[in-house]
């Protein structure tokens, strides 16, 4: 007869002890492997963004460069071949950018005619003549490498060709100091450690937030070299720097240009974790493990007699009650009645953590509300630096409106209904949450498509003449309901798109009604699209791949600004393409209406007249305030300027006026601080802000500051004369 296996019950339950902990004890060293990868992760994600945001900037910076450069390139003394006078321009220009070292110019054949840096007619020779031949043959803007020039010091060689009679004459060279990059980075607040850098298409270093001087000018180290792929745009992974520490980095290319932006964060913090960590968590296994074998053993003579009273003690601990201690001949039960205790102490210990916890996120969540107050804060300047520009074309058109030339009157209206178009997309812009929401304020309006149409088309007919091509249309008069401007904003979009992308052909536009529907069609023969890109297209900041020479550029917004505007109308837009190199096609599909009864035509706009009044501007942008004032006079008001917060309140105090238009970004105090002071020294006309910043927080605060009413750049000849006249706050806030 065959016996059965038995074991002592002290070894079942050593046996049982071991298998228990050995899967608690995997899950939590998985638990914590994945816990600290996910941080990693995290860390990975905000470093790609301040690398995205990083070559945005630099990109920015690049392009103006470019533009200043042009427009110096564009002075009549390099036109009519005065070299001597265009060498002084060149001086004066250089004086004023701080960031220039000096400017270039050579003929077609590579020879320098002079430097700035040098005294005119001194001989020298070309540094970087790469970019020089580039900018020759392709009649472009090139950015050469980062190379040290005549006076031994680095520079990028922005080239800029000029052409005369279809060929190029001249080059104009700006040698631009790696240090206006360097500003760039160092305008970000890096943790300790973390170092960014930031290299031309040829992977020289121009800028690296650390041991700049010393590194400007150098290639890329050997590992980072391998990371980043000439085809990715951008990418991540484990690199070394130059001072030897291994960082996790983070690089984004720019499209444009080929420069790269690197982030470096070091890795030995997630090391060090990691290791202490699960050295802690293996300890912890091995020492749980020793005691409850032990116990097991000890208890097993008696643990059945045991059983009733550990069963009670068990309940109270599930039930979140003291366990009481208990006392018994048996030793064994003694013992299991401590652990229940340490363990009842431990179910304590682990409430306070998760108190702990609840606390850490809590400081969490108000961090995150402080980089959202710094996000508003920044599209708050941002809106103001926009808007400050238009407010002085606006009073200039309501000045020629006022002066009532006939002859110019459809010109005037064309260039206001584009000063209202760009004031209407500035504030969208600067509501990003709407935008991300859908919530895009519509009018509701019969609006003829193919007028739609024409107005986009007017806009961007000259861009398509200097290239040779035209628009080939065909056009139905066809109505919807909806807006206006935002329509035009799709016909634009999508008519730019064709003449950055639609090859060397001409554009088709059609506009036709079917089956209920308005139907607008824009097709290329340009680079076309494979079916995988023309599925994204629509998606927000997706840009397809571009060459590296091709001058045109954006932040991938454009097809999806179509996308809400035409859903929002209660319409459909389609890409679709044959295939790469065989155009494109875009058609939006909208609800169609009959058409209306013609609506009267337009009229000029004539304020309200009102008794004359003494008025004060104080703004320090000049040409606001020059426009604002002749208006106002032409009004009848008398007007007196001053462009800074403390010859405003002297001019206030001595002159009493009636009114006092004040802006909110002045140079040495703001506007909220002058109303103030205004109002201390008992001034008690009428205060009305007149400004960039156009936030609901803005005009609370202008209230509480003081003043009567708020205005946003740029403000109609109707909102101001309804501040003078004393409209509300309210009643006359714009934006």
């Amino acid at each position: 007869m065959a016996r059965n296996f038995s074991l002592p019950l002290r070894h079942f339950l050593v046996l049982l002890v071991c298998l228990g902990l050995l899967p608690v004890a995997s899950i939590g060293g998985w638990v914590i492997y994945a816990s600290v990868n996910e941080r990693r992760y995290e860390l990975e994600q905000s470093m790609m963004a301040l690398s995205r945001a990083l070559a945005s900037a630099i990109d920015s910076e690049l392009e103006t460069t470019v533009e200043n450069v042009k427009m110096l390139s564009a002075d009549p003394a390099l036109r009519g071949n005065d070299m001597e006078k265009f060498y002084e321009v060149a001086r004066s220009t250089v004086a004023r950018q701080a960031d220039w070292r000096s400017v270039v110019v050579t003929d077609a054949e590579g020879r320098v005619l002079f430097r700035t840096s040098a005294p005119f007619g001194a001989t020298s020779k070309v540094v970087e003549p790469d970019s020089l031949a580039q900018a020759i043959r392709t009649q472009r803007p090139a950015i050469g490498k980062v190379s040290k020039g005549q006076l031994n010091q680095p520079a990028v060689p922005v080239r800029v060709p000029v052409s005369l009679d279809g060929r190029v004459r001249y080059v104009v060279t700006a040698a631009l100091a790696p240090d206006r990059m360097l500003r760039v980075l160092n305008n970000q607040q890096l943790p300790a450690g973390w170092v960014v850098s930031v290299h031309d298409s040829y992977g020289l270093r121009v800028a690296r937030s650390l041991d700049h001087e010393r590194t400007v000018g150098t290639g890329m180290s050997a590992t980072l070299a391998k990371l980043i792929k000439p085809e990715q745009r951008e990418g991540a992974g484990i690199t070394t720097t130059l001072e030897g520490n291994e960082v996790l980095t983070t690089f984004t290319r720019l499209p444009r240009h080929g420069w790269t932006v690197a982030v470096g964060a070091p890795t030995a913090h997630f090391a060090e974790v990691l290791r202490r960590t699960l050295a802690a968590y293996a300890m912890a296994i091995v020492v749980s493990l020793a005691l409850y074998g032990a116990l097991a053993v000890f208890v097993a003579q008696r643990i059945v007699l045991s059983f009733s009273h550990l069963k009670r003690q068990t309940a109270r601990l599930g039930q979140r009650r003291t366990v009481r201690r208990a006392y018994s001949r048996i030793s064994e039960v003694n013992e299991m009645g401590e652990e229940l205790v340490r363990a009842s102490g431990a179910l304590l210990q682990g409430e306070l953590a998760r108190e702990k916890l609840v606390g850490s996120l809590q400081e969490a969540l108000l961090r995150a509300e402080q980089a959202s107050a710094t996000k508003d804060n920044f599209l708050a300047v941002l809106g103001h630096e926009l808007r400050n520009p238009l407010s002085p074309i606006l009073m200039a058109l309501d000045l020629m409106d006022m002066r009532a030339n006939p002859d110019s009157l459809r010109e005037r209206q064309t260039m206001r209904r584009q000063v209202d178009h760009m004031k209407r997309l500035v504030d969208d812009l600067l509501d990003v949450s709407r935008i991300a929401e859908g919530k895009l304020v519509m009018n509701n309006e019969p609006v003829c498509l193919s007028a739609v149409v024409t107005q986009a088309a007017d806009a961007i007919r000259p861009a398509m003449a200097a290239q040779g091509r035209y628009f080939v249309e065909s056009k139905g008069e066809v109505w919807v309901m909806g807006d206006e401007t935002r329509l035009v904003q799709v016909a634009s979009n999508l008519l730019a798109n064709a003449v950055r992308y639609g090859g060397a052909g001409d554009v088709v536009i059609s506009v036709w009604r079917q089956d209920g529907e308005a139907l607008l069609r824009v097709a290329d023969n340009g680079i076309g699209m494979d079916p995988a890109t023309a599925a994204l297209v629509f998606e927000p900041f997706y840009q397809a791949p571009q060459p590296l020479a091709r001058s045109a550029g954006g932040l991938g917004l454009g097809l999806t600004i179509i996308f809400n505007i035409v859903d929002l109308h209660g319409g459909a837009v389609r890409a679709s393409s044959r295939g790469p190199g065989l155009g494109s096609l875009f058609e939006v599909a909208l609800p169609a209406i009959d058409s209306p009864l013609a609506g009267a035509m337009p009229v000029e706009r004539v304020a309200r007249a009102q008794a004359p009044r003494k008025v004060v501007i104080v703004d320090d942008n000049r040409d606001a305030a020059a426009t604002t004032a002749a208006l106002l006079s032409l009004l009848g008001h008398e007007v007196d300027i001053a462009h800074d917060g403390r010859s405003g309140l002297r001019l206030i105090q001595a002159m009493q006026p009636d009114v006092a238009f004040l802006d909110i970004g002045l140079p040495d105090m703001d506007g909220f601080e002058l109303a103030r002071a205004a109002r201390a020294c008992g001034f008690a006309g009428r205060l009305v802000a007149l400004t960039g910043y156009g936030e609901a927080r803005d005009r609370q605060r202008a209230t509480d500051a003081g003043f009567n009413a708020h205005l946003t750049k740029p403000a109609s000849v109707e909102q101001l004369d309804a501040a003078i006249a004393g409209g509300s706050l309210a009643a006359v806030s714009a934006g």
